[in-house]
């Protein structure tokens, strides 16, 4: 077990104010340094939506790679939810036991293991993205994997050319929040110690919240309130099967970027998510997690190419700064922050309390140990799981030329 917190006297003094690798405590939680492993969805096969070996492997390693704490990519609260064939689910009871094996082996590697509970609402039905992104058809379905009817906000589509889908009627909304509601009680059984939400990037949640997707006329439509009203109500019966003592996380798209053509609309504004972040931290959410876009697109990030935008380094931080700066409420930067370094800068500027990081995880699994040597907390490589770190060190004093 290796302990991720910078707290060693061999550190050098220049860097014991890391805010990086110090710890953080929420409820009765304490964040062991605040790395946080972004969700990413890695839509491969999962039986029946249930965690498999390569989901383990995946996110096991991180937990020696220095982030305080790991997180699963979405786990679809009902099958209706399911971007693609291969995501995760945690819309049964059979779906429990895998994955507390990932937490227990997280635990025993001193850190934290957290999930997120995801409906992709209309961008379900889909396929994976390297067989295209587009809607299932009739080569998948000749495969074994028939579309399915998606639901959303209304009826309108995502994107030109997929599945249509079908607008929720308010008792169906009410039963899919018992369904977040069953799926924390079940995330609390598997012993994940944080919970986070996915209302961002044009999936189920955000289709309600943002004007461009939401044209209801009824109680969940209309002005803010209306279509604040289904996410505060899967807010409220998520904390409600979530133990008191455990924080809720909740990943919003902080803006649209966008103009809708067909509603005249500016879209979701970071007013709006200033507004909504109050509104959640009287639920009884803890964090905001700060992402954008999404709305009228494939993903967050083709969002970026379809309106010829370059991604910068930590373009959605102000979001952070701004909901943490206006609201009583903490939060968690990401997108695109690519080193220690930089992370550290984030935090030293009150910008956010918290820092996800995903891709870049991606290309290195080590990207948390090479982020305290890259700030100077971990010169004897102590941080390192010790079979590792012995070598490691020893390699670096005997030196190389």
């Amino acid at each position: 077990m290796n302990d991720l917190t910078a707290t060693s006297a061999d550190r050098a003094d220049d860097a014991k104010t890391s805010l990086l690798f110090s710890q953080f405590t929420l409820r009765d939680v304490t964040f062991p340094n605040r790395i946080v492993l972004a969700p990413m969805q890695m839509y491969k096969t999962a039986p029946d939506g249930r965690f498999t070996d390569w989901h383990f492997q995946h996110l096991a390693r991180f937990a020696i790679g220095g982030a305080g704490t790991v997180m699963t990519e979405g786990l679809i609260v009902d099958p209706v939810g399911r971007n693609t064939y291969g995501d995760c689910g945690i819309w049964n009871d059979e779906q429990i036991e895998p994955l507390r094996k990932l937490v227990d082996f997280l635990h025993g590697n001193g850190t934290l293991a957290a999930c997120q509970l995801h409906h992709a609402g209309p961008k379900s039905a889909r396929q994976r993205p390297w067989e295209g992104l587009g809607p299932l058809g009739e080569a998948e379905a000749a495969k074994g994997e028939s579309p399915w009817q998606p639901v959303s906000s209304c009826d309108g589509r995502s994107v030109a050319g997929w599945h249509q889908p079908r607008g929720l009627t308010p008792d169906e909304i009410r039963k899919l929040v018992d369904a977040y509601g069953a799926a924390a009680a079940r995330c609390d059984k598997a012993g994940f110690d944080v919970l986070d939400v996915h209302a961002a990037h044009g999936y189920l949640l955000h289709s309600f919240l943002s004007p461009v997707a939401n044209t209801r006329a009824d109680e969940y439509g209309g002005d803010l309130t209306g279509r604040m009203r289904f996410a505060l109500e899967v807010a409220s019966a998520i904390r409600a099967n979530w133990p008191e003592a455990k924080p809720i996380f909740f990943r919003i798209s902080s803006v649209d970027w966008r103009k809708d053509l067909d509603t005249r609309s500016d879209g979701w504004s970071i007013e709006d998510s200033v507004v909504l972040a109050r509104e959640l931290k009287k639920r009884g959410i803890d964090v905001i997690d700060c992402s954008s876009g999404g709305i009228r697109a494939e993903n967050s990030l083709m969002d970026y190419a379809k309106q010829r935008r370059k991604l910068t380094r930590g373009h959605q931080v102000p979001y952070a700064e701004q909901i943490r700066r206006e609201t009583p409420i903490s939060t968690m930067a990401v997108g695109v922050i690519l080193d220690g370094p930089q992370a550290e800068a984030i935090l030293q500027a009150g910008q956010a309390d918290l820092i996800a990081v995903g891709r870049e995880f991606l290309t290195d699994p080590h990207w948390g140990l090479h982020a305290a040597q890259q700030l100077g907390v971990d010169p004897e490589w102590s941080l390192w799981p010790p079979s590792y770190g012995w070598w490691l060190s020893l390699r670096e004093k005997i030196g190389i030329e």
